[in-house]
């Protein structure tokens, strides 16, 4: 077997993508896939941390609007994320991988405090560490939280798993001329407003120097393959 390209990685799969085509709750066919994959990693010997979106259940800004305190529809939306953490967790387990949620809100009934070196020890022997909460706080997204423990469990790349199969120069289902982009860098990104994560996880991303790996979960086998290093999907990254 070919050896991965990528030693330790950031998985960021958005709420949405877990629940499949009805876009709300859970399609655990969908979770079963996706962990099926996961595990193939951890096998090839890949250490593999997740961050997960709480979309398919709430997002704080879209759904709060302007009919609650921001910072409480936040509050709401981190603990969306909890659920899908949990959930992946529970299929992690049932196919026989050793995994840990870690929330960045204490929660210790049901999960551990986010501590970066547990965390990285955890990877270390093998274990799926799932990142529940975003960052801990309001105002910055799940896209931000991905970045940020990225960075400080020095992962190799972010595997940024959409609903799209990678970065196009303007929206496909809008644009029939819009062109997908092989590799591009952070501030071709940030310059033309390109919807791959918000602003402030890609300048995050730029200045720790992650890679970010954008592809469709559509077929969740992409995941395993961006990871042994087939050329899937867009890659942003610094000047090439």
């Amino acid at each position: 077997m070919s050896e991965p390209k990528y030693h330790r990685v950031l998985l960021k799969i958005s709420g949405e993508a877990l629940a499949g085509e009805a876009h709300r709750g859970l399609n655990f066919d969908v979770v079963g896939s996706v962990c099926d994959v996961v595990k193939r990693c951890v096998e090839a010997g890949v250490q593999v941390g997740i961050v997960v979106g709480g979309g398919n259940f709430w997002r704080g800004l879209k759904d709060g609007g302007d009919r609650m305190e921001r910072t409480r529809a936040d509050h709401m939306g981190m603990l969306a994320t909890v659920i899908n953490c949990l959930a992946l967790a529970d299929c992690m387990e049932q196919r026989g991988v050793e995994v840990r949620v870690q929330t960045a809100i204490e929660m210790s009934k049901i999960a551990e405090p986010y501590i970066r070196g547990r965390a990285i020890r955890h990877l270390e022997k093998g274990r799926v560490v799932i990142f529940g909460c975003g960052t801990g706080n309001p105002y910055f997204s799940t896209d931000t939280a991905a970045v940020l423990r990225a960075a400080e469990i020095n992962a190799d790349v972010i595997l940024l798993a959409k609903n799209i199969d990678g970065v196009y120069s303007a929206d496909p289902a809008k644009d029939p001329n819009a062109v997908k982009y092989d590799t591009i860098t952070y501030d071709e990104v940030l310059s033309r407003h390109l919807a791959v994560m918000d602003s402030t996880a890609t300048s995050l991303s730029m200045d720790n120097h992650i890679p970010i790996a954008v592809f469709a979960l559509k077929d969740p086998e992409n995941i395993y393959r961006v990871v042994m290093g087939e050329k899937i999907g867009t890659t942003v990254k610094e000047e090439f």
